[in-house]
């Protein structure tokens, strides 16, 4: 087991165990994926799927997720994925102020432990996570620098399952994710430097620019 391993795993113990965070009635669910990826998806929670298996995107939007990281040519097992919140909200309502705000710090850390060069969040909620002042529909597909890191806003799998247009606009943006890893794309300042989430590290080897994986 590698130390980044060892973290995820003490951090997901530490999470499990926390009697103060909300949504305990449902299972948790800890992100899971490669610790040492180039991109790290992030989602707003878990859904009925999820709660059910411990797993994240394991539902009908985790399976377009994985179709959509195949497409570009990387592996699920490649990746890391996780959610703003580690446990699903009733009725998979939308998760509220005070719940993302209690499961922010184990959020923060589980990004320092992995520790990626580019974040892709999945969706409004978690986009405005990291970029408060950015809509999805002006924002998604575009590369904003937050900290050292870069966030991509992408719209949700979900949304994509309901309509044909959000599909392709998310197949198009999904295809700009090798590139702006590998430093071929342009990447803008956010509208507002607020954010509840993001403490980078330095990273002392850069992104390669060649393959991905």
């Amino acid at each position: 087991m590698t130390d980044k391993e060892k973290s995820l795993r003490d951090l997901k113990q530490e999470t499990e165990e926390d009697a103060s965070l909300p949504l305990r009635e449902s299972n948790l669910v800890f992100g899971e994926g490669d610790p040492n990826c180039k991109a790290m998806f992030i989602g707003e929670g878990p859904g009925y799927h999820e709660d059910k298996l411990k797993r994240p995107f394991v539902g009908r939007a985790g399976q377009l997720l994985d179709e959509l990281i195949l497409r570009i040519g990387w592996k699920r097992k490649d990746v890391y994925i996780t959610n703003i919140i580690k446990r699903r909200p009733p009725e998979n309502r939308d998760p509220l102020p005070e719940e993302i705000a209690a499961y922010a710090p184990y959020l923060t850390r589980e990004i320092e432990i992995v520790n990626p060069p580019v974040i892709a969040a999945l969706g409004r909620f978690a986009m405005n996570y990291f970029l408060p002042d950015a809509k999805i529909s002006r924002d998604q597909g575009k590369a904003f620098l937050v900290g050292e890191r870069v966030v991509v806003p992408l719209f949700h799998p979900a949304a994509a399952l309901r309509s044909t247009g959000v599909l392709e606009e998310l197949k198009k943006s999904f295809s700009k994710l090798p590139d702006i890893i590998s430093g071929r794309t342009s990447v803008e300042k956010p509208f507002s430097s607020e954010s509840v989430s993001v403490k980078p590290e330095k990273r002392t080897n850069p992104v390669k620019q060649s393959k991905l994986f």
